[in-house]
Protein backbone atom coordinates (compact mmCIF):
# COMPACT_ATOMS: atom_id res chain seq x y z
CA UNK A 1 0.00 0.00 0.00
CA UNK A 2 1.04 3.51 -1.07
CA UNK A 3 0.55 5.05 2.63
CA UNK A 4 1.00 8.80 0.87
CA UNK A 5 -2.41 8.34 -0.88
CA UNK A 6 -4.21 7.70 2.40
CA UNK A 7 -2.53 10.84 4.18
CA UNK A 8 1.25 10.00 5.02
CA UNK A 9 2.54 13.65 4.94
CA UNK A 10 6.43 14.80 5.00
CA UNK A 11 5.32 16.27 9.02
CA UNK A 12 3.96 12.77 9.58
CA UNK A 13 7.13 11.02 7.99
CA UNK A 14 9.65 13.63 10.24
CA UNK A 15 8.08 12.84 13.31
CA UNK A 16 8.35 9.23 12.67
CA UNK A 17 11.62 9.36 12.28
CA UNK A 18 12.80 10.98 15.27
CA UNK A 19 10.11 8.73 17.20
CA UNK A 20 11.16 5.26 15.88
CA UNK A 21 13.81 3.43 18.36
CA UNK A 22 15.58 1.43 15.76
CA UNK A 23 15.59 0.55 12.09
CA UNK A 24 13.16 -2.35 12.65
CA UNK A 25 10.01 -0.14 13.32
CA UNK A 26 7.49 1.12 11.01
CA UNK A 27 4.93 3.07 10.25
CA UNK A 28 1.24 2.15 9.59
CA UNK A 29 -2.10 3.52 9.92
CA UNK A 30 -5.10 2.48 12.38
CA UNK A 31 -7.84 1.36 9.78
CA UNK A 32 -9.77 -0.86 12.52
CA UNK A 33 -10.18 -1.14 16.16
CA UNK A 34 -11.76 -4.06 17.58
CA UNK A 35 -11.39 -5.39 21.50
CA UNK A 36 -7.93 -4.11 21.69
CA UNK A 37 -6.72 -5.04 18.36
CA UNK A 38 -6.32 -3.20 15.50
CA UNK A 39 -5.58 -3.55 11.99
CA UNK A 40 -3.10 -1.24 10.77
CA UNK A 41 -2.31 -0.48 7.17
CA UNK A 42 1.17 -0.70 5.90
CA UNK A 43 3.26 -0.35 3.14
CA UNK A 44 3.87 -4.60 3.59
CA UNK A 45 -0.37 -5.16 3.66
CA UNK A 46 -2.79 -5.01 6.22
CA UNK A 47 -1.88 -6.32 10.02
CA UNK A 48 -3.20 -7.38 12.91
CA UNK A 49 -1.42 -5.46 15.93
CA UNK A 50 -2.06 -5.07 19.68
CA UNK A 51 0.31 -2.99 21.64
CA UNK A 52 3.34 -3.77 23.35
CA UNK A 53 3.04 -4.78 27.28
CA UNK A 54 5.23 -1.29 27.93
CA UNK A 55 2.66 0.48 26.03
CA UNK A 56 -0.20 -1.06 28.35
CA UNK A 57 1.63 -0.73 31.31
CA UNK A 58 2.58 3.06 30.77
CA UNK A 59 -0.93 4.10 29.17
CA UNK A 60 -2.79 6.74 31.61
CA UNK A 61 -6.36 6.66 29.87
CA UNK A 62 -8.29 5.73 27.12
CA UNK A 63 -6.82 8.51 24.74
CA UNK A 64 -2.98 7.44 25.19
CA UNK A 65 -4.05 4.05 23.66
CA UNK A 66 -4.83 3.98 19.14
CA UNK A 67 -8.07 5.10 17.54
CA UNK A 68 -9.47 5.08 14.20
CA UNK A 69 -6.93 6.77 11.99
CA UNK A 70 -4.24 6.94 14.30
CA UNK A 71 -0.37 6.80 12.74
CA UNK A 72 1.51 4.13 15.01
CA UNK A 73 5.20 2.71 15.63
CA UNK A 74 5.32 -1.15 14.94
CA UNK A 75 7.04 -4.07 14.14
CA UNK A 76 5.69 -6.31 11.88
CA UNK A 77 5.77 -10.22 13.01
CA UNK A 78 6.31 -11.26 9.00
CA UNK A 79 5.68 -15.12 9.36
CA UNK A 80 2.37 -14.31 11.29
CA UNK A 81 0.83 -11.47 9.31
CA UNK A 82 0.50 -9.47 12.33
CA UNK A 83 2.54 -6.60 14.41
CA UNK A 84 2.92 -4.69 17.88
CA UNK A 85 2.19 -1.21 17.93
CA UNK A 86 4.99 0.59 20.52
CA UNK A 87 3.72 4.11 19.62
CA UNK A 88 0.73 6.60 18.59
CA UNK A 89 2.51 9.21 16.65
CA UNK A 90 1.61 13.15 17.34
CA UNK A 91 -2.18 13.85 16.11
CA UNK A 92 -3.30 16.94 14.06
CA UNK A 93 -7.14 16.42 14.35
CA UNK A 94 -8.97 14.28 16.65
CA UNK A 95 -13.15 14.36 17.01
CA UNK A 96 -13.67 13.37 20.81
CA UNK A 97 -16.82 12.81 23.27
CA UNK A 98 -17.43 12.14 26.65
CA UNK A 99 -17.45 8.33 26.76
CA UNK A 100 -20.85 7.41 27.88
CA UNK A 101 -21.98 6.98 31.40
CA UNK A 102 -20.34 8.82 34.53
CA UNK A 103 -16.88 8.21 33.68
CA UNK A 104 -15.30 11.57 32.77
CA UNK A 105 -13.08 9.61 30.37
CA UNK A 106 -12.53 11.14 26.56
CA UNK A 107 -13.77 8.59 23.25
CA UNK A 108 -11.95 9.58 20.36
CA UNK A 109 -13.98 9.34 17.82
CA UNK A 110 -11.50 9.26 15.17
CA UNK A 111 -8.15 11.15 14.69
CA UNK A 112 -6.00 12.99 12.30
CA UNK A 113 -8.93 14.20 9.84
CA UNK A 114 -9.30 16.80 7.58
CA UNK A 115 -12.62 17.45 6.82
CA UNK A 116 -15.65 16.41 9.04
CA UNK A 117 -19.18 15.42 6.99
CA UNK A 118 -22.08 16.05 9.60
CA UNK A 119 -24.67 14.03 7.95
CA UNK A 120 -28.32 15.28 8.86
CA UNK A 121 -31.62 13.46 7.49
CA UNK A 122 -33.99 16.36 6.01
CA UNK A 123 -37.04 14.39 7.39
CA UNK A 124 -38.81 14.95 10.64
CA UNK A 125 -35.32 14.09 12.70
CA UNK A 126 -33.58 17.12 11.50
CA UNK A 127 -32.68 18.57 14.54
CA UNK A 128 -30.87 21.94 14.61
CA UNK A 129 -29.63 22.00 18.26
CA UNK A 130 -27.73 18.61 17.84
CA UNK A 131 -25.67 20.17 14.36
CA UNK A 132 -24.49 22.86 16.64
CA UNK A 133 -23.27 20.52 19.33
CA UNK A 134 -22.05 18.17 16.12
CA UNK A 135 -19.94 21.88 15.05
CA UNK A 136 -18.64 22.54 18.39
CA UNK A 137 -17.07 19.27 18.80
CA UNK A 138 -15.83 19.40 14.95
CA UNK A 139 -14.49 22.88 15.52
CA UNK A 140 -12.75 21.82 18.91
CA UNK A 141 -11.10 18.60 16.93
CA UNK A 142 -9.04 20.77 14.31
CA UNK A 143 -10.79 19.59 11.48
CA UNK A 144 -13.14 21.77 9.66
CA UNK A 145 -17.10 20.53 9.46
CA UNK A 146 -19.53 20.14 6.38
CA UNK A 147 -23.30 20.10 7.34
CA UNK A 148 -24.95 16.91 5.14
CA UNK A 149 -28.35 17.35 4.45
CA UNK A 150 -29.31 13.58 3.48
CA UNK A 151 -32.67 12.34 1.84
CA UNK A 152 -33.46 15.43 0.41
CA UNK A 153 -36.03 13.37 -2.14
CA UNK A 154 -37.92 13.19 1.16
CA UNK A 155 -38.07 16.91 2.02
CA UNK A 156 -41.28 19.07 0.67
CA UNK A 157 -40.04 22.37 2.00
CA UNK A 158 -36.16 22.39 1.34
CA UNK A 159 -35.38 25.98 0.88
CA UNK A 160 -37.28 26.19 4.35
CA UNK A 161 -34.88 23.97 5.65
CA UNK A 162 -31.78 25.12 4.43
CA UNK A 163 -32.40 28.49 5.65
CA UNK A 164 -32.90 26.86 9.18
CA UNK A 165 -29.45 25.53 9.27
CA UNK A 166 -27.52 28.00 7.52
CA UNK A 167 -28.89 30.56 10.01
CA UNK A 168 -26.76 28.41 12.97
CA UNK A 169 -23.45 27.76 10.16
CA UNK A 170 -21.26 30.47 11.22
CA UNK A 171 -18.11 30.63 10.33
CA UNK A 172 -18.35 29.98 6.74
CA UNK A 173 -19.71 26.11 7.38
CA UNK A 174 -21.06 24.94 3.60
CA UNK A 175 -24.77 24.14 3.77
CA UNK A 176 -24.95 20.96 1.43
CA UNK A 177 -28.24 18.49 0.59
CA UNK A 178 -27.81 15.61 -0.86
CA UNK A 179 -30.03 12.61 -2.44
CA UNK A 180 -28.37 9.37 -2.58
CA UNK A 181 -31.83 8.29 -3.97
CA UNK A 182 -31.54 10.25 -6.92
CA UNK A 183 -27.89 10.82 -6.79
CA UNK A 184 -28.27 15.01 -6.56
CA UNK A 185 -25.98 17.18 -4.62
CA UNK A 186 -23.55 14.63 -4.30
CA UNK A 187 -20.57 16.40 -7.31
CA UNK A 188 -20.80 19.22 -4.27
CA UNK A 189 -19.13 17.60 -1.62
CA UNK A 190 -15.65 16.36 -4.61
CA UNK A 191 -13.66 18.93 -3.21
CA UNK A 192 -13.55 17.76 0.11
CA UNK A 193 -12.68 14.26 -1.35
CA UNK A 194 -9.15 14.72 -2.45
CA UNK A 195 -6.01 12.46 -2.42
CA UNK A 196 -4.48 12.35 1.21
CA UNK A 197 -7.29 13.60 2.67
CA UNK A 198 -9.03 12.05 5.48
CA UNK A 199 -13.25 12.69 5.62
CA UNK A 200 -15.04 11.40 8.69
CA UNK A 201 -18.75 10.77 8.39
CA UNK A 202 -20.54 11.64 11.61
CA UNK A 203 -24.15 11.75 12.38
CA UNK A 204 -27.54 9.97 14.64
CA UNK A 205 -28.62 6.62 13.52
CA UNK A 206 -30.30 6.29 9.75
CA UNK A 207 -29.32 9.40 8.97
CA UNK A 208 -27.71 7.76 5.68
CA UNK A 209 -24.18 7.22 6.04
CA UNK A 210 -23.73 3.84 5.07
CA UNK A 211 -25.48 4.85 2.02
CA UNK A 212 -23.61 8.24 1.37
CA UNK A 213 -20.15 5.78 1.84
CA UNK A 214 -21.26 2.73 -0.73
CA UNK A 215 -22.23 5.80 -3.04
CA UNK A 216 -19.01 7.41 -2.97
CA UNK A 217 -17.13 3.52 -2.88
CA UNK A 218 -19.05 2.67 -6.09
CA UNK A 219 -20.17 -0.58 -4.41
CA UNK A 220 -22.17 -1.48 -1.08
CA UNK A 221 -19.24 -2.80 0.97
CA UNK A 222 -21.64 -0.92 3.71
CA UNK A 223 -24.59 -3.05 4.95
CA UNK A 224 -28.26 -0.85 4.59
CA UNK A 225 -31.57 -1.49 5.88
CA UNK A 226 -34.65 0.02 3.74
CA UNK A 227 -36.37 2.85 6.12
CA UNK A 228 -38.67 2.24 8.82
CA UNK A 229 -42.23 2.96 8.39
CA UNK A 230 -43.77 5.71 10.31
CA UNK A 231 -40.72 7.64 10.65
CA UNK A 232 -38.76 8.18 7.65
CA UNK A 233 -35.63 6.73 9.85
CA UNK A 234 -32.99 4.50 8.28
CA UNK A 235 -31.87 1.59 10.75
CA UNK A 236 -28.91 1.86 12.10
CA UNK A 237 -26.65 -0.58 10.74
CA UNK A 238 -22.90 0.17 11.26
CA UNK A 239 -21.45 -1.44 14.14
CA UNK A 240 -17.58 -0.30 14.46
CA UNK A 241 -15.46 2.55 13.31
CA UNK A 242 -13.49 1.97 10.13
CA UNK A 243 -10.93 3.67 7.33
CA UNK A 244 -12.78 3.19 3.55
CA UNK A 245 -10.24 4.11 0.75
CA UNK A 246 -12.30 5.39 -2.11
CA UNK A 247 -10.98 4.64 -5.71
CA UNK A 248 -9.69 8.39 -6.47
CA UNK A 249 -7.11 8.19 -2.82
CA UNK A 250 -9.07 9.88 -0.39
CA UNK A 251 -9.57 8.04 3.06
CA UNK A 252 -13.58 8.07 4.54
CA UNK A 253 -14.18 7.39 8.48
CA UNK A 254 -17.68 5.98 8.76
CA UNK A 255 -19.12 5.54 12.38
CA UNK A 256 -21.55 4.29 13.98
CA UNK A 257 -24.53 6.62 14.86
CA UNK A 258 -24.23 7.83 18.07
CA UNK A 259 -27.09 7.69 20.68
CA UNK A 260 -25.31 10.53 22.54
CA UNK A 261 -23.17 13.28 21.81
CA UNK A 262 -21.50 14.38 25.51
CA UNK A 263 -19.21 17.22 25.55
CA UNK A 264 -15.53 17.01 26.05
CA UNK A 265 -13.44 19.88 26.74
CA UNK A 266 -14.87 22.47 23.92
CA UNK A 267 -14.48 25.66 25.13
CA UNK A 268 -13.22 27.35 21.46
CA UNK A 269 -15.69 25.28 19.47
CA UNK A 270 -18.31 27.08 21.87
CA UNK A 271 -16.70 30.45 20.71
CA UNK A 272 -16.82 29.23 17.05
CA UNK A 273 -20.26 27.55 17.04
CA UNK A 274 -22.01 30.33 18.57
CA UNK A 275 -19.96 33.38 17.24
CA UNK A 276 -22.99 35.42 16.69
CA UNK A 277 -23.98 35.37 20.67
CA UNK A 278 -20.43 36.35 21.70
CA UNK A 279 -20.27 39.37 18.62
CA UNK A 280 -23.56 40.38 20.29
CA UNK A 281 -22.32 39.71 23.64
CA UNK A 282 -19.35 42.44 23.07
CA UNK A 283 -22.32 45.31 22.76
CA UNK A 284 -23.97 44.63 25.88
CA UNK A 285 -23.90 47.30 28.65
CA UNK A 286 -22.07 44.87 31.10
CA UNK A 287 -18.86 43.02 30.39
CA UNK A 288 -20.00 40.15 32.84
CA UNK A 289 -23.57 40.26 31.40
CA UNK A 290 -25.29 36.25 31.95
CA UNK A 291 -27.92 37.22 29.05
CA UNK A 292 -30.98 36.72 30.94
CA UNK A 293 -32.39 39.42 32.75
CA UNK A 294 -29.74 42.49 33.05
CA UNK A 295 -30.52 45.68 31.33
CA UNK A 296 -28.95 47.02 28.09
CA UNK A 297 -28.71 43.59 26.98
CA UNK A 298 -27.91 42.92 23.11
CA UNK A 299 -28.37 39.38 23.32
CA UNK A 300 -31.86 39.69 24.65
CA UNK A 301 -32.45 42.65 22.53
CA UNK A 302 -31.69 40.48 19.69
CA UNK A 303 -34.22 38.28 20.83
CA UNK A 304 -37.06 40.57 20.76
CA UNK A 305 -36.29 41.91 17.40
CA UNK A 306 -36.80 38.29 15.85
CA UNK A 307 -33.23 38.37 14.37
CA UNK A 308 -31.61 35.83 17.43
CA UNK A 309 -34.08 32.99 17.89
CA UNK A 310 -34.59 32.27 22.00
CA UNK A 311 -33.80 28.08 21.08
CA UNK A 312 -29.90 29.08 20.42
CA UNK A 313 -29.43 31.17 23.46
CA UNK A 314 -31.17 28.13 25.93
CA UNK A 315 -28.48 25.89 23.60
CA UNK A 316 -25.45 27.83 24.02
CA UNK A 317 -26.49 28.08 28.16
CA UNK A 318 -27.02 24.63 28.40
CA UNK A 319 -23.61 24.15 26.27
CA UNK A 320 -21.74 26.28 28.86
CA UNK A 321 -23.27 24.26 31.32
CA UNK A 322 -22.28 20.69 30.83
CA UNK A 323 -18.83 22.28 29.58
CA UNK A 324 -18.36 23.75 33.61
CA UNK A 325 -19.51 20.12 34.94
CA UNK A 326 -17.14 18.40 32.82
CA UNK A 327 -13.87 20.70 33.91
CA UNK A 328 -14.82 20.22 37.30
CA UNK A 329 -14.87 16.59 36.94
CA UNK A 330 -12.00 16.84 34.56
CA UNK A 331 -9.45 18.22 37.52
CA UNK A 332 -10.53 15.73 40.06
CA UNK A 333 -9.68 13.24 36.93
CA UNK A 334 -6.25 14.66 36.28
CA UNK A 335 -5.48 14.61 40.33
CA UNK A 336 -6.18 10.64 40.04
CA UNK A 337 -3.80 10.26 37.06
CA UNK A 338 -1.07 12.14 38.12
CA UNK A 339 -1.24 9.78 41.19
CA UNK A 340 -1.07 6.94 39.12
CA UNK A 341 1.87 8.52 37.12
CA UNK A 342 3.65 8.65 40.01
CA UNK A 343 2.68 5.11 41.63
CA UNK A 344 4.13 3.51 38.12
CA UNK A 345 7.05 5.61 38.28
CA UNK A 346 8.12 4.71 42.06
CA UNK A 347 7.29 0.79 40.72
CA UNK A 348 9.69 0.99 38.07
CA UNK A 349 12.18 2.60 40.03
CA UNK A 350 12.08 -0.15 42.96
CA UNK A 351 11.83 -2.95 39.83
CA UNK A 352 15.51 -1.76 38.39
CA UNK A 353 16.45 -2.11 42.29
CA UNK A 354 15.99 -5.48 41.92
CA UNK A 355 17.72 -6.73 38.86
CA UNK A 356 20.50 -4.43 39.88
Amino acid sequence: MNLNTIGLTEKIKNDFQALKQNDEMIIGRVALEHKHMYRVWTEHGDLLCEVSGRFNFEALSREDYPAVGDWVILKRRVDEAKGTIYGVMPRYSKFSRKSAGRTTEEQIVAANVDTVFLVNSLNDDLNLRRIERYLLLTWESGANPVIVLSKADLCGNIDEKLAEVEAIAFGGVPVIAISAELKSGIEKLEPYLQPGKTIALLGSSGVGKSTLTNLLLGNDKQVVKEIREGDDKGRHTTTHRELIQLPNGSVLVDTPGMRELQLWESADGLTETFSDIDKLGEMCKFRDCMHKDEPGCAVLEAIEEGTLAAGRLNSYNKLQKELAYIERKADKRAQTEEQKKWKNITKQSRQKKKIK
